[in-house]
């Protein structure tokens, strides 16, 4: 039986709800539990849905709070290595020389990474000349380069740095002679296995459905990682696009406030927004934001998700139409 309702505007988690990264995510929160010594299938059970600085502080204590931004941004910038190596470094790929970026690629983070300046932030006075060329770059750009210096060959993976989240203040690792037997096994496995960025089922023409200023994107990712996932699928980032790293949030999901603030932006009432997720915590965000709340299973299991207080369940939005009448949008939840 179909069920048909209207509403105002919609509210799109990201990651599994537009995008399904979830095996370079995976893979990122295995290496930091390797790392730190815990379970890697309790740290990737416990970091779902919520934001990497949240989860951070929950595993590694020890990161200072004026060391926060950064970390964050390493560690995002190792989602997009893993999404990408297999494309860019995987077997029988070849890349000509240090400078050949390809487009839309994490390891051009000048393409795909936006300004982590806040609007409200004092402008500085350097030039962007000069914040560039003091910059160190990026972990991503830095361990790509290293990578395309060595010959197309089974053997060419060279260690670059002892992790993505702790970098040392030297260089003192980067060296193109570095022997192979000193890889580090995430960097041969990262280029192994295809973690590419996906864009999900019925994603497309959803969005296509809903006429601009009518949705928003409110994710746990932080601009790193939600800009360079959507870019990836070829969705571009709405106007309105609440990420982690966002200083107005004071709490991030299971708390409402990402959908809150997105339909203030957006100037609609949360109570006449429709939320899509995937995520137990994200359904609860968008539960107690007030907003219809439609719960895709494409990343958990129908019994994980279906008791988290989700209006309507269904497999992906295929199952969901949309289309504007008299200046409302009507959804209807196919059987």
């Amino acid at each position: 039986m179909t069920s048909t309702f209207f509403a105002d505007a919609v509210l799109f988690d990201m990651d599994g709800t537009l995008t399904d990264s979830i095996a370079a995510v995976e893979a990122a929160w295995g290496k930091v539990a390797k790392d730190m010594g815990h379970d890697p299938e309790h740290v990737i059970a416990a970091t779902h849905g919520k934001r990497a600085i949240d989860n951070l502080a929950q595993f590694k204590p020890h990161i200072l709070s004026h060391q926060m931004d950064g970390e964050v941004q390493t560690f995002e910038e190792s989602i997009l290595f893993f999404a990408d190596a297999y494309g860019n470094h995987g077997p029988g790929t070849r890349r000509s020389s240090p400078t050949s970026y390809i487009p839309g690629s994490a390891l051009d983070s000048r393409d795909t990474t936006p300004s982590l300046t806040s609007a409200n932030s004092t402008p500085s006075s350097r030039t962007s000349s000069d914040v560039q060329s003091s910059r160190r770059p990026s972990f991503a750009t830095r361990l790509s380069d290293a990578l395309i210096a060595v010959p197309n060959s089974e053997d060419r993976y060279i260690k670059v740095v002892d992790s993505p989240i702790e970098e040392d203040n030297g260089d003192e690792h980067f060296n193109d002679k570095t022997p192979m037997n000193q890889l580090e096994a995430w960097q041969i496995e990262a280029a192994a296995v295809d973690r590419s960025v996906r864009i999900l089922p019925g994603v497309k023409k959803m969005i296509e459905s809903i006429p601009d200023g009518r949705y928003a994107v409110a994710t746990s990712g932080a601009k790193t990682y939600a800009y360079g996932c959507m870019t990836r699928v070829g969705i571009t980032p709405p106007p309105v696009t609440i990420t982690a790293d966002d200083k107005r949030l004071k709490a991030g999901k299971p708390a409402p406030d990402p959908f809150l603030l997105a339909a203030e932006c957006l100037g609609f009432d949360p109570k006449n927004c429709v939320v899509f997720e995937d995520s137990p915590s994200g359904i609860r965000a968008g539960v107690a934001s007030g907003a219809i709340v439609i719960a895709v299973c494409t990343s958990h299991e129908r019994s994980k998700i279906e008791n988290c207080g989700a209006h309507f369940v269904v497999d992906d939005m295929e199952k969901v139409e949309c289309e504007l009448v008299e200046g409302r949008l009507r959804f209807t939840i196919l059987a």
